[in-house]
């Protein structure tokens, strides 16, 4: 199995791709979601079959556009972390909730969710992400502390 890395740049009309490892694999998509083909090209250069070909697309963007899709993709992997943080927090409140007594109902009201959804939230395991940023309260006693 060969990774090659394709470069994809736009003419007027097509994408034209051309792997760098080998120069001489070029073809032209219309859309991006045709990149597969290229093999074809790859297996005819480099006499591998297609199935052991894995492409790695490299695109060729407007400065403009290539800083924006670069701070998108930073921005939602941070949205994502923020949720499985608060996701965390999410059941980390409703087990502390449930342990001081509280109803699956109260909790779920607390919560802004069904009280199912409380319930499931009670009954999850903690799993804390890996990268989680604890805040610092005084007085926690409880696993936040």
């Amino acid at each position: 199995m060969s990774t090659f890395t394709v470069t994809a740049e736009r003419t007027a009309k097509w994408w034209v791709l051309q792997a760098v490892e080998a120069p001489g694999a070029i073809s032209q998509v219309a859309r991006l979601d045709q990149v597969e083909q290229i093999k074809e090209a790859l297996a005819f250069v480099t006499g591998e079959s297609e199935e052991d070909i894995v492409i790695d697309v490299r695109l060729s963007l407007p400065a403009a556009a290539e800083v924006a899709h670069r701070l998108a993709v930073e921005r939602r992997a941070e949205a994502a972390q923020a949720n499985r943080e608060a996701a965390y927090y999410a059941r980390l409140t409703a087990r502390e909730l449930a342990s001081s007594g509280l109803s699956v109902r109260d909790i779920g009201t607390i919560l802004g969710v069904s009280y199912q959804r409380a319930h499931q939230l009670v009954t999850a395991e903690l799993d804390p992400p890996e990268t989680l940023s604890v805040p610092q309260q005084p007085g926690a006693d409880s696993a936040l502390a």
